[in-house]
């Protein structure tokens, strides 16, 4: 599987291969073979190579390269645009017949980024690169695509997204509150909790009736002794439903249609 590519996050001109700091790469060459000396298109007569850095696999995220301009010295700088630096520094009175502008952006504030630049001659066409100006006898191309960011949350932040408790015990209700007070007062008959420590019956405010709740402190059972127990049969006979009518008026004949 191919290594995800890594925005740039820095170019510039050097005066040479060999002037282009560590962590710099220069582009000595085009996709055809040809040097890519860029010093007489630069009005430079000793000569002169664009040269790219990616920042490194191990470096600490930062500004990302998102947009390239190639602009003519008479055209003024674009707002939010910088010119690229020049390695060494650049000389005094030295010409510059086309400026090379680039665009910044924190990585978390970038949707898309340049990911890759090429020369090639003017007659070249490059797939998937989009052709950003010439310099002398070289058009100049990058490669732009999305930036992958990482969304992941912590664990514990989606554990108290799913929780059904309110964050702040505070704030509960009072009929919240008094549920709270009984389950831990008496154990639920129907343990239904799971490995997160949630039942069904989480969140269900509830209240005793207030005869029961004098004789609450006395213990359950004697809550249990003025409770009437009924069986099948008496709850059968008290609640049975012949459903009479029901059947009659389903066995009454529709009438004929003439």
């Amino acid at each position: 599987m191919a290594a995800a590519e890594t925005p740039l996050t820095g170019v510039a001109w050097a005066a040479a291969p060999e002037a282009a700091p560590a962590g710099w790469t220069a582009i000595t060459v085009t996709v055809e073979g040809a040097a890519a000396n860029l010093g007489k298109g630069f009005g430079h007569k000793g000569g002169g190579y664009l040269c790219v850095c990616t920042g490194g696999a191990q470096a600490a995220p930062g500004p990302v390269v998102t947009d390239l301009q190639v602009l003519s010295d008479r055209s003024p700088q674009p707002p939010g645009y910088t010119r690229i630096p020049e390695f060494p520094e650049p000389r005094t009175g030295a010409s510059r017949k086309k400026r090379v502008y680039l665009k910044l952006l924190p990585l978390d504030a970038a949707e898309t980024a340049v990911f890759d630049l090429k020369l090639s001659s003017k007659s070249k066409a490059l797939p998937h690169y989009m052709k950003i100006g010439e310099i002398g006898n070289f058009a100049i191309w990058c490669k732009k695509g999305p930036v992958l960011k990482s969304r992941a949350q912590p664990i514990s932040t989606g554990l108290e997204q799913l929780s059904l408790q309110p964050p702040d015990s505070d704030h509960k209700s009072p009929a919240a509150r008094c549920s709270i007070k009984r389950a831990s007062q008496h154990e639920s008959l129907y343990d239904t909790s799971n490995i997160y420590g949630l039942s069904a019956m989480d969140g269900v405010p509830f209240t005793l009736h207030p005869k029961f709740e004098s004789k609450l402190s006395s213990g359950s059972n004697a809550i249990l002794a003025d409770l009437n127990v009924k069986s099948l049969a008496d709850i059968e006979e008290e609640y049975n439903y012949a459903f009479v009518v029901e059947r009659t008026a389903a066995a009454r004949l529709p009438p004929r249609v003439c």
